[in-house]
């Protein structure tokens, strides 16, 4: 799990090679906030609460004007969003 942390977090740091901004209808790959906020999910079902809450500090620190740093303040403050549904998951 830490490593797993850790190589996002080294990832994050790797320097853009575009100048400008991807056409979010053509990008085949999430965003760096995306992938962070990934991975905290994953830790969340891990039950990896000291990775899962430096992995939203980081998303924070990073990315604070993205939907998953806004995302993040609030899992921090004790205003958890609800989790993210599965599509896979049979409807009643």
């Amino acid at each position: 799990m830490i490593a797993r942390l850790l190589i996002a977090l080294w990832l994050t740091t790797a320097p853009f090679q575009c100048a400008s901004e991807p056409d979010p209808d053509r990008r085949i790959a999430d965003s760096p906030s995306e992938a962070l906020w990934g991975l905290a999910e994953e830790f969340r079902e891990a039950g990896d609460t000291d990775a899962r809450e430096k992995t939203m500090r980081r998303i924070v620190e990073r990315y604070p004007d993205s939907a998953e740093a806004e995302m993040s303040r609030m899992a921090l403050d004790g205003r958890e969003p609800p989790p993210a549904e599965d599509e896979d998951e049979d409807e009643d």
